[in-house]
Formats: C-alpha cells, sequence, structure tokens
C-alpha cells in the first residue's frame, strides 16, 4: 500500500455488534457479567417500518425481523446485541475451531481480575475454552479465551491492549 498523504489520527472503536439467540437473557447477562449499561432498546427492526435505513441497506430480501440493543462498556464503547426473529440465526461454527473462515474471531476484554471473572462467566451460563494462561512469558500479563451463553467467544486480558503489546519482544517478528 502506498501513503502519499500525511499519516492520519486513529480512529477510536465505536462499537462492536454480535448475535444472540435470546437479547434480553443478553442484556441481562451482559448487564450482571460485565457491567455493561443498556442505553437503547430492545427495538424491533422490520424492513417497511425502520427508523433507519440500515434494513433495506444492509440486510437482503430473506430479513423480515430482528431485535436489537445497545449497551455501553466501561470505557464508552458500545456493544450492539441482534436477535434474528426472522429469519432466525443458527450457529453454524465451533469459535475457536473455526477460525480459518475470514470475519470477527472474537471480542475482548479487560479486567485485572481474569480469573474471577471467567468463573462468573462459567457460573452465568457461559464457558471456559481455554485455562488462564500467562500470555508474555516472564511477566503478569494473562488471558483466557471464554464463550458467552449465546455461543460469541470473548477473551480476556489482564492488562489493556497497548500494556500488552507496546513491549513485545522483538524475536520472532515478521518483517
Amino acid at each position: 500500500m502506498t501513503v502519499t498523504a500525511a499519516p492520519t489520527t486513529p480512529k477510536a472503536l465505536n462499537h462492536i455488534g454480535i448475535v444472540v439467540d435470546d437479547i434480553h437473557r443478553a442484556i441481562e447477562w451482559y448487564g450482571e457479567v460485565m457491567g455493561f449499561r443498556l442505553i437503547m432498546g430492545p427495538r424491533t427492526l422490520k424492513p417497511q417500518a425502520a427508523a433507519t435505513a440500515e434494513t433495506g441497506n444492509i440486510f437482503d430480501a430473506r430479513f423480515k425481523e430482528a431485535l436489537q440493543a445497545h449497551l455501553v462498556t466501561g470505557n464508552s464503547i458500545g456493544l450492539e446485541l441482534f436477535q434474528f426473529v426472522e429469519p432466525v440465526s443458527v450457529r453454524s461454527h465451533d469459535g475457536l475451531k473455526d477460525y480459518e473462515h475470514p470475519g470477527y474471531f472474537h471480542i475482548c476484554f479487560t479486567d485485572p481480575d481474569i480469573e474471577g471473572l471467567a468463573q462468573r462467566i462459567v457460573a452465568t451460563g457461559g464457558k471456559m475454552r481455554t485455562p488462564v494462561f500467562e500470555f508474555i512469558p516472564g511477566t503478569d500479563r494473562k488471558l483466557v479465551y471464554c464463550e458467552d451463553p449465546f455461543g460469541n467467544i470473548i477473551e480476556l486480558f489482564s492488562h489493556t491492549y497497548e500494556q500488552t503489546f507496546a513491549n513485545w519482544p522483538l524475536e520472532g517478528q515478521v518483517t
């Protein structure tokens, strides 16, 4: 890629949209387990009754109805939940084992007590996909892969993204 203009300012992550099979349960789960706050919805999305242009421009002709809700994280990033009513969404893969297909793989949240949060995820219907492990050997950086009760892969970092990767050892890097 050739860049001819001045470097651009880093863009802020606005929100992440995920599909769940029970939006009311997901709102409750993400509120109780992750502390996210509901700021809008749930609302019904239908092609003919859309308050915005999104349904007609984003979804194909098979789309008839969905429920949508918006939550906000501790650092004001949005989590947009969708429950497709017609057609109904069907889980067609097994998260970590489906990494060979393009698309979103997981979402990651930061919490200094990832062991406690992972236990809470399991206690409320989710899964631990991996054990908690030391991500960068010889440091206190830990991570664990979990799954919410709706089949979405959640990674937990003990430290922020920048704290984790900014001082990464150079050996093994692809140049």
